[in-house]
């Protein structure tokens, strides 16, 4: 299938901007075609005429939606491995995401880098007059912009929390606290949006307790999500090739919680450590397609990688 017959679907938008680079040698002789280079992955359009796609994780990396010239060796192969564990414990508490069971060639070196996926387009619904996409979030702790929200006397989501809540506050069930999708993330009503979809956000919320027990059990805290859901093109809402990852969620060791050490297992880290240098500041005078030249110390990206890895090794049973 080409881009064009894709677009032709309305399955990718003809206003995201293709590539005519060729990708991967080995990928591109088999009959998988490049056609869009993201953040941290590329796309390639797939051979035959179902319409799915190939994903391939680099080591890339890209923090505040800021294209970074920094790689984590490693970190794309674990980030799959991270993502497959994610969907298949998904697809067991009966949600479909848009991973299939289909695998490029396993003896290909980049095999582990690879997924194959169901082509999608975000879930759109009208809310206040607006068309939006969604990111469906929900929290196990007041924490982050939330907690400074709820101290500053803001109400973004309509949950009439109170301002006495401390940080870190666990909440006896996890609240839903939905926003837009796009260059701003906008808070929209938990009630609004729960009765917009109530059959989606009853399925996302039990899958989210189910995960944090899991992860409970098997030493990681799990802080929060995200889950992004799409469309097929039989109409069915599905999850993306990130479901309970740490480029999702935000995780913590249960023996950090435990003596209240707040160290993310996540790409938080490498979000710390940018915003200590700036690089909100530094990417303004960017150019289109040029990445923020940065320096980041072999530390941190061990601490990157070894979360990770440990995320991989604890969840990806």
């Amino acid at each position: 299938m080409k881009i064009s017959d894709i677009i032709s679907l309305g399955l990718w938008p003809e206003s995201k901007k293709t590539t005519s680079q060729k990708g991967i040698t080995q990928l591109e002789e088999l009959g998988y075609n490049l056609f869009y280079i993201g953040k941290n992955a590329d796309l390639y359009t797939c051979p035959g005429n179902d319409p799915k796609v190939l994903l391939v994780r680099s080591d890339r990396c890209s923090v505040f939606d800021i294209p970074l010239n920094l790689e984590i060796e490693g970190k794309g192969i674990s980030q799959t491995a991270i993502s497959n564990s994610g969907a298949l414990f998904a697809n067991k508490a009966g949600i479909k995401t848009a991973i299939l069971n289909e695998k490029v060639d396993q003896s290909l070196e980049i095999a582990p880098r690879c997924q194959i996926m169901e082509l999608c387009k975000p879930l759109e619904a009208e809310i206040e007059g607006d068309i939006v996409q969604f990111e469906f979030i929900f929290r196990n702790y007041l924490t982050g912009s939330l907690f400074e929200a709820c101290q500053n006397g803001r109400d973004p989501y309509g949950l009439e929390l109170s301002s006495d809540l401390p940080q870190w506050h666990k909440f006896e069930n996890p609240i839903f606290t939905p926003t837009t999708k796009g260059v701003k993330d906008i808070p929209l009503n938990s009630l609004t949006v729960r009765e917009k979809f109530p059959e989606i956000i009853n399925s996302l919320e039990n899958l989210f307790k189910e995960f944090s027990k899991f992860a409970l059990d098997n030493g990681i805290i799990v802080v929060d999500t995200k889950f992004e859901v799409f469309v097929n093109s039989n109409d069915e809402w599905l999850l993306g090739d990130e479901v309970l990852t740490p480029e999702s969620s935000r995780f913590i060791s249960k023996s950090d919680f435990d003596v209240a050490n707040y160290i993310s297992m996540d790409k938080q880290i490498l979000r710390d450590f940018g915003k200590a240098d700036n690089w909100k500041e530094k990417a303004k005078t960017l150019k289109a397609g040029e990445k923020l030249d940065v320096v980041v110390p072999q530390e941190i990206k061990d601490k990157i990688l070894n979360g990770y890895t440990t995320i991989q090794n604890n969840l990806g049973k």
